[in-house]
């Protein structure tokens, strides 16, 4: 197990389950670590030695797991306190001392994320800035909205998260009562499933971290599995052990793939966190070193909320106890060890003088009763506890055992007092004492160090040194006074029951903030967060449960149950596709029957295909009139010619061949298929060739770009990949006369251009209403990332670590060849008027190809300045952190840019009315606008020259330019010109020859010469035929 201490898989019941740290030559007995009490008299003595004695020969071998290593047993370590002397020949106990989980892989893995963090910045030449214009965003996620511990958990802690800064949003598959809570506390609820079963599509990229909650939203982290949704941080939060208990039967069932499917959903995971450290390791199946544990959870208080109702007297007489017993419950450790019944053999030890307190009745019963709690379901441990009470004199009945998966609650209910008997120091506060506290009932604990952090001895628990448990026996006789709970007692009970409501919840709230530090790597556009430090106490104070006094008829939904029956339709779908996977199998008979009918099959084809070659070749043979050798050479270059304009059309390519526009939507991967359009005005473009739709006539931009195969340069251009692989050899696939750009996350922010201001765009165009213009319709003012509505410039600095004017100024410089120290940048005017954001602009198909060749020589010198430090490293000076788009935030900008300095006029359309607003006129442009250096002449100047640099250069230096594109300049033109020339004079002379050679070939002679007879010889040969036929005629 990854997260787990020596990484070696796990061989128990997944519920006793025990991570082994490597203890090389130290002796595997704990025994001398366990202390019992400070003083021992004669007969404490006599009677230990015996029951140990006993134990040890009766149940060693009968208990799960308790066989002895000799080795272990032969290597004993010194016991050097001198009340243990005779606990010296007891060995090969375990007590659970090498129990424990640490999340070490995730741990080491934030420390390396901060010390690469650290020497990033001091190694970078640019200093990055946050600029906060927005919060951080987190999603919630849950299974359904209904009162349950995520529920609780999630609204204690979105109240702490908005309090320093987070804003939060709630998804949830199904409706519920909960709703009501999230919406008075001001949070926005949207269901992913909607009341017609329409799912409800979500854009996560607009988060910058997901919180799931419980394993019933195992189908939405599905979702985060597919592009371009993966590298979201995601935390996961499993409450649930239920999945847990059935993962040994998926192995003996043989059901691997579900175990591996499982695996998958478990590691996409950035991070699992579990609310205690014993779910980690009944889940070591799946782990791959993402578990961390928070602990705290509100599921036992809630548990202890729904058991209220039930009356204690009527519950005694069903577990068959009288109301005047009184009854003394024991719990222990979630972890089964060897040394466990020890442990519960000195605490029923310590209770022996109790019997003082409860006489025995004339029946011989005695009203004091003594139920132990473990782990351990087995009959063995239950025959084990009673001969401990048997051989320790308590009378037959008193002492019984029961198990923790039959009915704790109702145990723990009818208890007047719990102790906790077990001494293993764990990092989780024991569950089932946080649920008797919450029945009221005074506890007695040992003085772990867990335990002593949250119970004050005589406040709300009592606590005992472990290292004398004698003086759990004074403290039994204090609490109980003529049979009964003394006051005292009853006040601490009291105490202790508003404690376990509150318990824990600065710690849960700490360790999510401490999570979510690590965990999100948070754009330069969002402002920094407070500490967790700077949350208010009051806020960390107890769960919210005042927020869900408001629901009516609010009930504990049992997470347990919900998620056995989740589990039990996975199971069911899954048995289902075995089934019929092995159903389409046939069986031997059938099979040897289909095999033969395939063979026959076979062998008719292949006859066929043979008959068929046999009649060509022979077709070929035969007499043809073919014409001159010039008409059949010209007939074959004519068919070669037409032969690749011979492909059928689909509907959507047809119907786009009259339309003046056609808009592209760049995508990247499954997760963007809802939010694409399915009509002949949109086209799609897949940036990988692995996540195109099947059966839609979308562009294969790699087949069109081969750079775009790259994944650095296909995350790093990302949409502006797309528009140099329409630009790439356009007129072979785009044959309209408008050209246009749409992502699909404008789609998914509902921002696309409704049927409205389709027609509007389109009869605009038609008119030439504006000329040569840059249609767009997502405005900056209105995006997200800038609430504070900033200008141009002000805004790409957001956007880009502070580093957009830097970048752009020495991307110009490089662009045109500027030497000396030259910092000015194209002014964009603040005039009122907004910009284009997200690549979503209509442009003429003449302009488009002119933009492309501005923006290709403006990426090679962005790439020039930038890919050694970032392919290296994967940072950059234009983000905080690593990120794969490093340059695409300012390439989103750049058309503006453009277009300005280009003399294009810039109109607005409503997306949803279709109302167009001209911004940034021309007027008002006059004096501000760099015409030179954006004009086409000088565009295609440069253009022309790197061309021509290239030809020369041969790429013998890394060079992105030439990879973006065509590489033409009248050179490349006179010397294709020149080779198809020559080719063609080629060919042509090839052709003279062959015909040459056919009309100079030999031809032979004939063996024998005709001669034609004399007349008077034909005359006589004419007559003997016309005899002979007269002949048979007759």
């Amino acid at each position: 197990m990854g997260s787990l201490e020596n990484g070696q898989p796990l061989k128990r019941d997944p519920l006793l389950v025990r991570s082994f740290a490597s203890r090389g030559s130290k002796t595997r007995s704990r025994i001398s670590r366990f202390i019992l009490f400070w003083k021992l008299d004669y007969l404490q003595w006599l009677c230990a030695v015996a029951v140990f004695s006993f134990f040890l020969i009766l149940f060693q071998t009968r208990l799960p797991g308790s066989t002895v290593d000799k080795s272990r047993a032969s290597s004993r370590n010194e016991i050097t306190s001198r009340d243990f002397e005779f606990l010296k020949e007891i060995s090969g106990f375990d007590f659970g001392e090498d129990i424990r989980f640490e999340p070490i892989k995730i741990l080491e893995r934030f420390q390396k994320e901060a010390t690469d963090m650290n020497v990033s910045s001091s190694n970078s030449s640019r200093t990055r800035v946050r600029i906060g214009n927005r919060k951080p965003q987190l999603a919630l996620v849950f299974a359904d909205l209904s009162v349950d511990p995520h529920q609780v958990l999630m609204v204690t802690l979105a109240d702490s998260l908005r309090e320093i800064g987070y804003a939060i949003q709630v998804y949830s598959m199904e409706d519920g009562p909960v709703h009501d809570v999230w919406r008075n506390m001001g949070v926005p609820v949207t269901l992913i499933q909607s009341a017609h079963n329409e799912e409800v599509f979500v854009d996560w990229l607009n988060y910058d971290g997901i919180l799931v909650n419980s394993l019933e939203v195992r189908g939405i982290i599905f979702r985060f599995m597919q592009e371009p949704f993966k590298t979201l941080p995601l935390i996961w939060t499993i409450h649930e052990k239920t999945l847990a208990a059935r993962l040994r039967k998926y192995t003996s069932d043989g059901q691997i793939e579900l175990i591996n499917d499982w695996k998958k959903t478990f590691n996409r995971a950035t991070v699992v966190v579990f609310p205690n450290y014993v779910l980690p390791m009944i889940y070591s199946t799946l782990d791959s070193g993402n578990y961390f544990v928070i602990s705290g959870s509100p599921a036992e208080a809630l548990e202890m909320n729904d058991f209220k109702d039930v009356r204690t007297d009527n519950l005694r007489l069903k577990m068959g106890y009288r109301n005047n017993d009184f009854i003394i419950a024991i719990v222990g450790s979630q972890f089964l060890y060897r040394g466990l019944w020890l442990e519960h053999a000195l605490v029923l030890k310590a209770l022996l003088p109790l019997f003082s307190e409860f006489p025995v009745d004339k029946d011989s019963n005695s009203r004091l009763k003594i139920i132990i709690l473990s782990e351990d379901s087995t009959s063995n441990y239950t025959v084990a506890v009673e001969a401990i009470a048997h051989n320790l004199n308590y009378p037959k009945g008193v002492v019984r055992h029961n198990a923790v998966d039959g009915d704790a609650n109702g145990i723990l209910s009818i208890s007047d007092i719990v102790i906790y008997g077990s001494f293993l120091e764990e990092k989780s506060f024991p569950a089932s004492l946080i649920k008797a506290m919450g029945f009221g009932k005074p506890i007695i604990a040992p003085n772990l160090s867990m335990i002593k952090k949250y119970v004050d001895d005589r406040v709300n628990g009592y606590l005992f040194p472990k290292d004398n448990i004698s003086i759990l026996t004074l403290i039994t006789s204090k609490i109980i006074a003529n049979g009964k709970l003394s006051p005292l007692a009853h006040n601490i009970a009291s105490i202790g029951k508003n404690t376990a409501k509150t318990m824990m919840v600065p710690e849960t709230i700490d360790g999510y903030g401490f999570l979510l530090e690590n965990v999100l790597k948070l754009p330069s556009e969002v402002g920094p967060i407070k500490g967790i430090t700077e949350i208010s106490p009051k806020v960390k104070e107890e769960w919210q449960w005042h927020r869900f006094e408001a629901i009516a008829e609010s009930t504990y939904s049992n997470s347990t149950l919900k998620s056995s029956i989740f589990l039990d339709n996975i199971e069911e779908q899954w048995n289902q596709t075995k089934t019929q996977n092995l159903g389409a199998l046939p069986v031997e008979d059938e099979t040897t029957f289909l095999y033969s009918i395939w063979m026959e099959e076979k062998s008719i084809r292949i006859a066929s295909a043979k008959k068929r070659r046999e009649e060509e070749e022979l077709k070929d043979r035969t007499d043809q009139t073919r014409g001159t050798w010039e008409v059949v050479y010209r007939n074959a270059k004519r068919a070669d010619r037409t032969k690749n304009d011979l492909h059928e059309r689909d509907e959507g390519e047809l119907e786009r061949t009259g339309q003046p526009l056609c808009i592209y939507e760049p995508y990247f991967g499954e997760g963007t298929w809802p939010f694409l359009h399915h009509t002949s005005l949109y086209r799609g473009i897949g940036l990988s060739s692995k996540g195109r739709r099947p059966g839609v006539d979308d562009v294969d931009a790699p087949s069109r770009l081969p750079l775009l195969s790259n994944p650095y340069y296909r995350d790093a251009l990302s949409e502006v990949g797309a528009f140099f692989a329409i630009a790439n050899r356009i007129d072979r696939i785009h044959k309209n006369a408008w050209i246009g750009f749409q992502s699909w996350r404008a789609t998914a922010r509902k921002g696309s251009l409704s049927k409205v201001a389709q027609n509007a765009l389109l009869d605009a165009i038609q008119k030439r209403r504006y000329g040569d213009t840059l249609y767009f319709w997502v405005r900056m003012d209105a995006d997200p990332r800038n609430p504070l509505q900033l200008d141009f410039w002000s805004f790409c600095d957001s956007i880009n670590a502070g580093n957009c004017r830097f970048a752009f100024s020495e991307a110009l410089k490089k662009m045109y060849g500027i030497k000396h120290d030259w910092d000015s940048l194209p002014p964009m005017t603040v005039d009122g008027d907004t910009w284009s954001v997200m690549h979503t602009w209509v442009l003429p198909t003449r302009s488009f190809l002119e933009f492309v060749m501005f923006s290709r020589m403006f990426v090679d010198a962005l790439d020039a300045q930038m890919y050694d430090e970032h392919h290296q490293s994967g940072r950059c000076y234009l983000s905080l952190s690593k990120d794969k788009n490093c340059y695409s935030r300012l390439l989103e900008v750049l058309v503006n840019v453009w277009a300005y300095h280009s003399a294009r006029r810039m109109v607005y359309i409503n997306p949803e009315s279709g109302v167009m607003h001209e911004q940034h006129r021309l007027k008002g442009r006059k004096g501000q606008m760099w015409i030179r250096w954006f004009s086409y002449a000088t565009l295609k100047s440069m253009d022309e020259d790197m061309a021509e640099e290239s030809d020369l250069d041969h790429l013998s230096r890394r060079w992105l330019w030439p990879s973006t594109g065509e590489v033409y300049y009248q050179g490349v033109y006179q010397r294709e010109k020149n080779l198809s020339h020559r080719q063609k004079e080629k060919r042509r002379q090839q052709s003279k020859d062959k015909i040459s050679r056919i009309r100079r070939r030999t031809r032979q002679k004939a063996i024998g010469k005709y001669i034609k007879p004399p007349p008077e010889v034909e005359v006589e040969v004419e007559e003997v035929v016309s005899s002979n036929s007269t002949t048979v005629t007759g």
